[in-house]
């Protein structure tokens, strides 16, 4: 009975410790998660602050607090959620504590018993007599070597029970650290959601503004709308020329394929493209997604639709878009207003780079992966860079979110 219930605490100090561990790694992954959530709230309230417009405009004003207003919210639920695997692992801790208490309990209550019958038999004749009596010397060799093995116990368990009680020691330091801790993120989240609160209160108020002047400002969103359908069927167009030109190549009647013939040396590159799903660094070096990729009701204007072919990231003045993979500069058009647009094929996959202002490659360039393109357009009015990405797979678009890394 005694040896089955040393196993079953055995097992479930076994089991203690593995939870611990797993639940540790686990909240290291969510502290990176929030730290990183942290770092965008700052670098996205940074960039907005540094935005000086020259005109008025209730749209851009929503845009910019609708961001601050979802990165707050992605760091209290980042900060929720550490918490709440925090408090996973204050209990476990002490799970551990009291395990380890009644571990040492029983190490003292044993160390003791044996002290105290080494005590009455502690005199050095009484140990001469034990080998003395003897029957034979087989009998006192035995008995001299339990006598070194009962002082080597002895001795042990005097280290383990300072073992223990070093361990304890540690194990309740860990504890009230991490109670702290969980203080200090329950304190962080308060105010977090304060200041959404407030923002909230902001948004509804510019709201109720744009409101009154809805039908004004639908016709803004439908004009941008037009000339982003514009720009989509361009692309789309030399997306379809440069099929047809490859078909050509290959002796095909371009009318009847809407894909391109590859080389072997395509192909390879379209397959290492692929198997980089995921993975495919940003076009731009730091920013984030002000747009997302699909149908979906228009941020602010609830009652207007936008399509989006691609994505849009807002990013700091002055900065480079860069090629997300290695291939060819397929074309380069000029749009209204002198800005441009740069396509690289990567086999059959094509990825598109709109709202450049100066552009460092030509047609027919092989570049490498995060490769400079050129610098990316500043509105002179709303003093935003934004930099508008596609991609295809011959003619048809694919959400962006799915290829680059943490989109």
């Amino acid at each position: 009975m005694q040896f089955k219930l040393k196993y079953l605490l055995f097992i479930l100090a076994l089991i203690l410790s593995v939870n611990i561990s797993a639940q540790k790694t686990k909240r290291q992954v969510l502290e990176a998660r929030r730290i990183q959530n942290q770092k965008d709230q700052i670098y996205i309230k940074a960039l907005l602050s540094n935005t000086k417009r020259k005109e008025k405009n209730l749209l851009n004003d929503l845009s910019d607090l609708k961001d601050k207003i979802r990165t707050r919210e992605n760091l209290i639920k980042a900060i929720t959620n550490e918490s709440n695997e925090l408090g996973n692992e204050i209990y476990l801790n002490q799970l551990k504590i009291n395990q380890n208490k009644r571990d040492l309990e029983a190490l003292k209550k044993a160390y003791a018993a044996m002290i105290f019958q080494s005590y009455k038999s502690k005199s050095k004749n009484s140990r001469i007599m034990f080998l003395l009596s003897s029957e034979n010397f087989y009998q006192g060799y035995k008995r001299f070597q339990y006598m070194k093995q009962y002082t080597s116990f002895r001795k042990k368990q005097g280290e383990e029970i300072h073992k223990k009680t070093v361990e304890l020691q540690i194990l309740t330091d860990t504890l009230k650290l991490k109670k702290e801790q969980k203080q200090a993120l329950l304190s962080n989240n308060k105010k977090e959601k304060e200041l959404v609160e407030k923002e909230k209160k902001n948004q509804e108020n510019l709201l109720s503004q744009v409101k009154k002047k809805e039908g004004k400002y639908k016709r803004q969103i439908r004009k941008f709308q037009k000339e982003e359908a514009r720009i989509d069927a361009l692309i789309k167009k030399a997306i379809r020329d440069a099929i047809a030109a490859s078909n050509k190549k290959f002796g095909k009647k371009t009318s009847t394929s809407a894909v391109f013939s590859l080389t072997a040396e395509a192909k390879e590159l379209a397959s290492k493209f692929v198997s980089n799903k995921g993975k495919l660094p940003w076009p731009v070096e730091k920013g984030y997604v002000s747009t997302y990729y699909g149908k979906q009701p228009h941020p602010i204007v609830k009652t207007a639709t936008i399509q989006s072919h691609g994505v849009r990231i807002t990013t700091n003045k002055g900065s480079k878009a860069r090629a997300v993979f290695e291939g060819t500069v397929l074309a380069v058009q000029v749009m209204s207003g002198n800005k441009k647009m740069v396509y690289i094929q990567h086999g059959n996959y094509i990825t598109v780079y709109k709202n450049l202002e100066n552009i460092v490659v030509e047609t027919g360039d092989k570049v490498k992966t995060k490769q400079i393109i050129g610098t990316i357009f500043t509105d002179r009015i709303t003093d935003k860079t934004i930099l508008g990405f596609v991609l295809s797979k011959n003619t048809n678009t694919e959400n962006p979110r799915n290829w680059i890394y943490k989109m």
